[in-house]
């Protein structure tokens, strides 16, 4: 998920700084930041996987930190692109 998303984004990138278009393909086609989907996947499998407070404990703090981020970005891109697709989540497809 994560190498997907990222390459992407850095084909957007490629066109140019201050340039900004819409991610299409892939995950993009129902969250806004399936890259930071990916990564909370990861940890959260991890945490499973161990079955250690410090991964449960990182899992937490990833979450933290990447949840705010990925509304923030949803947001970004609503108010920046009058054409976002509408059913586009945040972080988790059909829910939030």
């Amino acid at each position: 998920m994560n190498v997907h998303a990222d390459s992407i984004l850095l084909k957007l990138r490629a066109r140019g700084p201050g340039h900004y278009a819409i991610p299409q393909g892939g995950l993009y086609r129902w969250v806004s930041c399936p890259n930071y989907l990916g990564e909370l996947v990861e940890w959260a499998a991890w945490a499973l996987l161990t079955g250690s407070l410090a991964g449960l404990s990182f899992f937490c703090f990833s979450a933290a930190n990447l949840v705010p981020r990925a509304r923030s970005h949803h947001r970004w891109y609503q108010a920046r692109f009058p054409d976002y697709p509408a059913q586009r989540k945040a972080l988790l497809p059909g829910l939030w």
